[in-house]
């Protein structure tokens, strides 16, 4: 009788585990993903239906082409694959973003700051230059005026040029997936159009867009731009602007030599109330076009810079014009993470923890460095 009993809690074990494996491997031939399947020559639901392919399993039936969207187990692929009026079976392919990070976007190491979730958001950037395209699919331009009353000119967000796009895409293209990355994505984008389509303009052109910068609450002022000539009067709303709680970061300029040699720094940049930006290359080494002398500041790449261009376009340019949007960039993501910071912190921080490269007639304190200015 003891026997018996075991005999039958054996059987129920075996019947049990019996059920399981079945169960088990039932699970897995059933188990379905995401394939595209062509026919070659007219599509015939009848051969579909025939490899147990229900209605619910066809998820899309293209137009122009044979071709559907089906859910199919792997037994299912293989067979259709075998058909001889079936042409091509294969697993429907994950597809990941093409937008692409520019080297320089990467050399200021705004991406290790980007992990921890800080990107510029809320700081407001002026950007002082030909106007910003706003139609364009990468930028987001929360507003802007232009010191012009001739149009297309007096639209800010008409940029015939194409500078103004460009820097503005360094400073904050979004982080989707198509196109660049900026620096800092999401900081606030404001085109305050100084210059025009050909890329002139004047130096009261300049202070009014500083004093309309000063106004209207910006944080930070982004000049790519520069002249010869020294002017009391820009030098004054610069130190202004400065003195108000606004950063001011201007390119150096593209006056220098080869050999490094000599006093270049363009204006505004030179003035001592503004950051003064060279450009280096990726292997962090001065630009030959980059302007030299004891008002450089600090360094941020400038050649061959990708960014955004008018017309949902995409363009490589040279020039500091290039490397000063990385540092108003740098300062957004700092000042987002460091909102009680003054401008003057801001500033020493992003001067501090920059990388030091050499000649500070060339380099200034460095390059300009995301990561290392958070850690400072």
């Amino acid at each position: 009788m003891r026997m018996r009993r075991l005999l039958v809690a054996f059987f129920t074990v075996f019947v049990l585990f019996g059920v399981f494996t079945v169960t088990a491997s039932a699970d897995g031939e059933s188990s379905t993903q995401d394939y595209l399947v062509m026919f070659d020559g007219k599509a015939e639901k009848g051969i579909l239906q025939a490899f147990g392919v229900d209605e619910e399993n066809v998820k899309h039936e293209f137009d122009l082409l044979p071709v559907y969207q089906l859910s199919l187990t792997e037994n299912q692929a293989k067979g259709l694959e075998n058909h001889p009026q079936i042409k091509y079976v294969e697993a429907d392919a994950e597809v990941k973003k093409s937008q692409t990070t520019p080297y320089g976007v990467s050399q200021v190491q705004a991406p290790d700051v980007h992990q921890y979730g800080y990107f510029g958001q809320g700081v407001r950037v002026a950007i002082l230059d030909t106007g910003i395209d706003s139609s364009h699919q990468d930028l987001n331009v929360h507003g802007g005026h232009s010191v012009f009353s001739n149009w297309p000119e007096s639209n800010p967000y008409y940029d015939g040029d194409g500078h103004g796009t460009h820097v503005a895409g360094t400073v904050a293209a979004l982080n989707n997936s198509y196109g660049v990355l900026g620096v800092a994505p999401q900081a606030r984008l404001y085109a305050v159009k100084v210059l025009d389509s050909n890329g002139g303009g004047s130096y009261s052109g300049i202070a009014q867009g500083i004093e309309w910068s000063i106004n209207n609450g910006m944080d930070i002022i982004n000049m790519s731009l520069g002249g010869t000539a020294h002017s009391s009067i820009l030098q004054a709303y610069s130190d202004y602007a400065y003195n108000q709680g606004l950063l001011v970061i201007a390119a150096a300029g593209n006056s220098g030599n080869a050999a490094g040699t000599g006093d270049s720094v363009n204006y505004p940049a030179r003035y001592s109330s503004v950051m003064a930006v060279a450009a280096v290359d990726w292997n962090n080494n001065r630009a030959s076009f980059s302007s030299t002398g004891p008002a450089v500041e600090i360094s941020a790449p400038g050649v061959s810079i990708q960014s955004t261009y008018p017309g949902n376009q995409y363009v490589s340019l040279n020039g500091t014009s290039m490397a000063s949007p990385h540092v108003a960039g740098v300062a957004a993501l700092l000042w987002h993470y460091q909102p009680g910071y003054s401008n003057a912190q801001i500033r020493n921080v992003l001067n501090q923890s920059a990388q030091p490269l050499g000649n500070s007639n060339h380099y200034g304190n460095g390059l300009v460095q995301a990561f290392d200015a958070f850690v400072y």
